[in-house]
């Protein structure tokens, strides 16, 4: 099972942490993906089974993903968040090792609920 939380509501340049943990199995490869009303769901950062790390452009520089190996979660720290990074959040993850990861949905066969942000004064 895999569990996303951590969302809320936020003021414009504040933050949020949001949690994705694993249970019943060790967390591989893991992506945020969020999805926007009426938009399409979109790839926002992932860390690989080696701790690479990939961050769209959008939020390059505001959003840090970590990984903690003994809680068995990953951690998504949002910075100077932004009206545009309203979205449901989902957590994926696969156990197949992959050095390098990527935001692409299908690398993944294990996803969260999701997670409400919202960013709005």
């Amino acid at each position: 099972q895999l569990q996303a939380s951590g969302g809320g509501l936020v003021q414009p340049g504040g933050s949020l942490r949001l949690a994705c943990a694993a249970s019943g199995f060790t967390l591989g490869s893991t992506a945020w993906f969020r999805q926007a009303p009426g938009k399409e769901r979109e790839g926002v950062t992932c860390i690989s089974s080696s701790e690479n790390t990939f961050y769209a452009d959008s939020v390059r520089d505001r959003f840090v993903i970590t990984v903690d190996h003994a809680e068995n979660t990953v951690y998504l720290q949002m910075n100077s968040l932004k009206p545009e990074d309203t979205a449901v959040y989902y957590c994926a993850t696969t156990q197949n090792y992959y050095a390098y990861c990527s935001v692409i949905a299908t690398s993944y066969d294990t996803w969260g609920q999701g997670t409400l942000v919202t960013v709005s004064s």
